[in-house]
């Protein structure tokens, strides 16, 4: 029996596998691997318990290839950081040290370009490495960026080819599908388009750009192609692609030589299919200083004198489009300086401004203007921008901001600056504190700017003069402006190639400063103002409305008197 033991033992012995030493040296080595990541994964978990910050172990976790895609490798490897998850406006970030300022970099930029909540998660540099390892099975892209890269070249040479929009139609019926959507966007930035319009129609689809304010319909696109047009463009602003039925709202941004340009989208459904609206947001468009804004006289005295107070409130008004915010970013940027800390909140965030901190409101999360707004004050801030002001809440914020040593800066939509006492009181808002808190009140149009290449004097209508003349003729002597009637001249352009035979290039503010005195507190403290009675005292103490204003520059050769009876209206019976 022990014999036949021992030949059955040895028997199963020369069937199995040789262990060698190396063998079992490799197992033991590699069973302490794996205690040890565990120990340094448990490690990982104790200090992201004790930071309060959620903690994740990425090995054998599904990464997002879209999420990785966020981040280039080298700027993973360099921060020690990368997104493992991204959908719908929630990116997760995976770190190893979040306290590093690399990080909270990083976290902020993912925000700012994708309109996303960024939060972030501890790992362990085992959890890195791994994640790390996940790049080289992405596909590789010229760029790992959101967004559409247009170079120079590209720019310069649809310019050339592409002198009417003719030739763009044109050039839009023989480009392919996957160039179709960057031609459109790099014609519209040679444009000078702030807005592309694709609307769809029952035959076909309506390509218009909003230049100088004004739309043009530039090209027609067959139908067919519709459904991968869209596709295109919410593929690059981070949409549902098979939600057609409701609104949705996205970003992406488009990659110059020398300077990016931030695309806002929004996806609409009508009759025969969705319109898109993309707005063009080109940071160049910020560059315009305090001194530039079109204002004169004593208007541009009254206001300089009124934005550099350490306190009080200054608001503009006027319709959407009118170059509110415009004029808000040319005084922040005047008023920027390194002894001052400037912050603002607005919705959304449509260019970014050096020195200056700026947040957007998320309704999703509560971050509304009046929230943002409290905590804006806890930053002891010197200066504070409020997007807009809507409610009662806000509004007695920002009041109560500027009775406590801020200078605050909003805007209000209303048809002129007279309007600005009547809407805050139809808030509710209490004289006693409104009355106090106000320094200024602005009002403004935008009007365009006759092209100079082909612009030249015209004979204006007889009937159009006269009322020019009795328009011009009530500027109080108190702004200090006087007006040869007899001697006016007035211009128009019939268009050239450098305007794109529009006759207009560029456009200027109109503008109406309405500034605090003792009539106007009074008024405001009766607690029953009109638009009428607000105005009436305004050009009693010296006030040039949009009007007037619009005529002198029409006058200057600036821009036409079409452009300005287009934009202002005559207020000038009210206060007779």
């Amino acid at each position: 029996m022990p014999d036949r033991a021992f030949n059955a033992e040895t028997l199963n012995r020369r069937q199995r596998p040789e262990v060698t030493t190396a063998a079992v040296a490799e197992q033991f080595s590699n069973k302490m691997s794996e205690i040890s990541i565990r120990e340094r994964e448990r490690e990982a978990r104790a200090t992201a318990a004790a930071e309060g910050i959620p903690y994740i172990n990425l090995f054998g976790f599904a990464i997002n290839p879209e999420a990785l895609q966020l981040v280039s490798e080298d700027e993973a490897r360099a921060t020690g950081a990368l997104p493992f998850y991204y959908h719908e406006g929630d990116i997760r970030l995976a770190a190893v040290d979040p306290t590093r300022p690399e990080v909270a970099e990083l976290k902020k930029r993912l925000e700012q370009e994708h309109r996303a909540r960024v939060m972030v998660y501890f790992i362990s540099a085992h959890s890195l490495e791994t994640a790390l390892k996940l790049y080289a099975a992405l596909p590789k892209f010229r760029n790992v960026v959101s967004g559409v890269v247009i170079t120079e070249e590209e720019l310069l040479r649809h310019q050339r080819e592409i002198k009417t929009f003719r030739e763009l139609e044109e050039k839009i019926r023989s480009a392919t599908l996957t160039d179709l959507v960057a031609l459109m966007i790099s014609t519209a930035i040679t444009s000078r388009a702030s807005d592309i319009h694709i609307e769809a129609e029952e035959r076909a689809l309506k390509v218009r750009f909003r230049i100088d304010g004004i739309l043009h319909d530039v090209a027609t696109i067959d139908k067919k192609d519709w459904v991968r047009i869209i596709a295109r463009v919410k593929l690059l602003s981070h949409l549902k692609i098979n939600v057609i039925d409701k609104p949705q709202d996205g970003r992406f941004t488009i990659f110059l030589t020398n300077e990016k340009i931030d695309v806002r989208v929004s996806c609409l459904p009508t009759t025969y299919g969705e319109s898109v609206v993309m707005r063009l947001l080109l940071s160049s468009a910020v560059a315009l200083t305090f001194e530039s804004l079109g204002l004169r006289g004593k208007a541009y005295e009254d206001l300089l004198r009124e934005i550099e107070k350490p306190n009080g409130m200054v608001m503009t008004t006027g319709p959407t489009g009118s170059g509110k915010t415009t004029t808000l970013y040319a005084i922040l940027t005047k008023l920027n300086t390194p002894d001052s800390k400037v912050i603002t909140i607005e919705d959304p965030v449509e260019y970014r401004l050096s020195g200056i901190t700026q947040s957007q409101v998320d309704h999703s999360r509560g971050y509304t203007f009046a929230t943002g707004l409290r905590s804006i004050l806890r930053q002891d801030p010197d200066i504070v921008m409020v997007g807009e002001i809507r409610d009662l809440e806000t509004a007695d914020i920002a009041i109560n901001a500027a009775l406590t040593g801020h200078l605050v800066f909003s805007t209000l939509h209303t048809n002129d600056a007279s309007g600005t006492v009547p809407r805050f009181l139809a808030m509710n808002v209490k004289p006693f504190l409104l009355a106090p808190a106000l320094n200024a009140m602005i009002g403004q149009r935008l009007v365009r700017k006759l092209c100079d290449k082909c612009k030249r004097p015209e004979k204006a209508d007889p009937k159009l003069m006269e009322r020019v003349v009795s328009v011009l003729d009530k500027i109080p002597e108190e702004s200090g402006v006087r007006v040869d009637t007899r001697k006016l001249t007035f211009f128009s352009a019939p268009g050239c190639e450098a305007c794109q035979k529009l006759g207009y290039y560029g456009r200027i503010a109109v503008f109406e400063i309405m500034t605090m005195n003792k009539e106007v507190e009074e008024l405001i403290l009766s607690g029953h103002v009109s638009e009428y009675d607000m105005l009436r005292v305004a050009v009693k103490h010296g006030m040039i409305t949009m009007l007037q204003d619009g005529l002198l520059k029409a006058a200057d050769g600036i821009t036409s008197l079409d452009e300005v009876f287009r934009v202002a209206k005559d207020t000038t019976a009210s206060y007779e």
